[in-house]
């Protein structure tokens, strides 16, 4: 059986087709790839068939509302990503950063919590500084979105991760601990908090995708057991509800001292140690040379709690 390869030359190849190919790929819908490219439908399904002639395949077939990418587009989706953000951050690191005169606009992953104890100082640094500049803010998983920063979508992270690839440039940004939030004048608590009270208590438990936190597992490592009888993945809800009901809530202690000026809470040291946690701003190692992005990131350590 004879096969045909079907050879690219890359001299007479529009290197901006790559560009219309990775929006393609990332929505898998012509109209929503244009408004991605600022380009008008037309431009961008013609820009598909000169795809399809060149690359001699359909790169994405439409089944039922849906296009879905051909085996040849996913072998190239990840590699044309790459090239694509290598030319965009040489460029950029070439170029002089003004960040008074800039209007970039920044994607940050978060925590409704980090967002909460991180964003207000860092918009008032900004609207000082550099007054253009854009956020979009992301919601955060307890996972490192790798895939995210590897492909641009996110351009740093902000949060508590365990294991970090080496491929990322990772940077201390505060240590937290944990403080037991309960409502003024709770029936089951006066005085200290013992360990024998913290186990009486009915707890809420702010899951944030985790399946084991770091009190159930130093619980379990003694052979004891809490009682949640409520979990969220919302750190802001998980205040107002504790404050409102005979519930407690284990919260990060800049979270816990915030909502306390604001609601009727009482806060205790836990009964047990489970020492700091380190929060991290985490971005890819490839954009130390990115001037923009380094100036963020000193921004944000700039507005770290204390």
């Amino acid at each position: 059986m004879m096969f045909r390869i079907h050879q690219v030359n890359i001299y007479n190849f529009d290197l901006n087709l790559l560009r219309v190919l990775d929006a393609l790929l990332r929505e898998r819908n012509v109209s929503r790839a244009a408004e991605r490219l600022s380009l008008s439908q037309p431009a961008v399904s013609n820009a598909l068939g000169r795809l399809r002639e060149l690359l001699d395949d359909p790169l994405l077939v439409r089944v039922g509302r849906a296009m879905q990418p051909t085996p040849r587009a996913l072998a190239l989706e990840a590699p044309i990503r790459h090239a694509l953000q290598q030319i965009e951050h040489s460029l950029i690191a070439g170029e002089a950063f003004d960040p008074a005169r800039s209007h970039q606009r920044f994607r940050i992953a978060v925590t409704d919590y980090v967002e909460l104890i991180c964003m207000p100082a860092l918009m008032r640094r900004l609207a000082e500084r550099a007054p253009s500049i854009q956020l979009a803010i992301q919601h955060l998983t307890p996972n490192l979105p790798t895939d995210a920063l590897d492909n641009g979508e996110v351009d740093l992270v902000l949060g508590r991760f365990l294991d970090v690839p080496s491929r990322f440039h990772v940077r201390h940004w505060a240590s937290e601990t944990l403080q037991v939030a309960v409502r003024r004048d709770h029936p089951l608590l006066s005085g200290r908090l013992t360990l024998d009270a913290f186990l009486r208590l009915r707890h809420l438990w702010v899951h944030g995708g985790q399946t084991r936190g770091m009190v159930d597992q130093w619980l379990e490592g003694q052979g004891l057991e809490r009682e949640v009888v409520y979990t969220t993945p919302n750190y802001l809800q998980a205040a107002h509800i504790v404050a409102s009901s005979d519930l407690a809530a284990v919260l990060p202690t800049q979270l816990a001292r915030h909502f306390a000026r604001l609601l009727p809470l009482e806060l205790f040291d836990l009964p047990f140690d489970l020492g700091p946690f380190g929060l991290d701003i985490v971005s890819v190692a490839q954009r130390q040379n990115d001037a923009a992005l380094q100036w963020l990131i000193e921004q944000i350590d700039g507005v770290a709690p204390a």
